[in-house]
C-alpha cells in the first residue's frame, strides 16, 4: 500500500504498540491529540487518594506516569514526535521498540477486571501463575503476598514498570513448580477508597 499524501494520516498496515514519553502532567493531553489525529491511544488510569491539609480527594491518575500508549507505523514518526507534550518514542534515540501486546493487554484485563489495582516495583523474577476464575481468567502474572492478600504483579518490560492487582488466592495456580514467596515485601494495594501513591523504577 503506498504511503499517505496526508502527513499526519496513521497508516494502516505495520502498526504496532510502541510507549510514547510525555511530560509531566502531558498524558490526557497528549492522548486526546494523538486521537484527534486518528491514532488508537491507550493511557491506563487508577483511582489514587490524595490528601491536603484540609480535605481528601480520590482521582483517576495514570498508572504509568509520564507514558501513554499508541499504535503506529514505526517508519512513521514525525506525527508521533510533533504531538504537543511528547518527548520521545521509547527507547529516545534509537529505533522504536514495540510493547509486548500480551504484557500491554494484561493491564487492560486486570484494569477492566475492577479489582483494585496500583503500580509496584518492577520484577523480573518470582513464582509466575495464572488465574483460571472469575474475570480474569487466563491472566498470567508473578505473584506476591503481604499481610493474607494476594497480589498479582504485571510488568511491561519495555518501560521497567509494574502493576499489582488484587486475587483470590482460590483463583490462581502456579505455571511451573509450586509457589515460593518472593524476597521482597508487597507494598500496599491501593483501593477504591483509599490508595497511596507506590514507588516504581523507570527508564527512558
Amino acid at each position: 500500500m503506498p504511503k499517505s499524501d496526508k502527513p499526519n494520516e496513521p497508516m494502516t498496515l505495520n502498526r504496532l504498540w510502541f510507549a510514547v514519553r510525555v511530560k509531566s502532567n502531558f498524558e490526557r493531553v497528549s492522548t486526546a491529540i494523538l486521537k484527534g489525529k486518528g491514532y488508537e491511544t491507550y493511557l491506563p488510569m487508577y483511582r489514587e487518594l490524595r490528601k491536603w491539609s484540609d480535605r481528601a480527594n480520590v482521582t483517576e491518575v495514570p498508572l504509568f506516569p509520564g507514558y501513554v500508549f499508541a499504535q503506529f507505523d514505526a517508519d512513521r514518526k514525525l506525527p508521533i514526535l510533533t504531538t504537543p507534550g511528547v518527548v520521545h518514542i521509547v527507547p529516545p534515540h534509537r529505533t522504536p521498540a514495540a510493547v509486548d501486546a500480551a504484557e500491554l493487554n494484561a493491564v487492560r484485563l486486570a484494569i477492566e477486571s475492577g479489582s483494585p489495582i496500583g503500580p509496584y516495583p518492577f520484577l523480573e523474577a518470582g513464582q509466575r501463575v495464572v488465574i483460571r476464575r472469575g474475570s480474569m481468567t487466563g491472566l498470567e502474572g508473578i505473584l506476591v503476598e503481604a499481610k493474607r492478600n494476594f497480589r498479582l504483579v504485571i510488568s511491561v518490560t519495555l518501560l521497567q514498570r509494574s502493576v499489582a492487582v488484587e486475587v483470590d488466592r482460590d483463583w490462581i495456580r502456579p505455571l511451573s513448580g509450586g509457589y515460593r514467596r518472593p524476597a521482597m515485601s508487597a507494598a500496599p494495594l491501593l483501593s477504591n477508597s483509599s490508595a497511596r501513591k507506590s514507588s516504581a523504577v523507570g527508564r527512558g
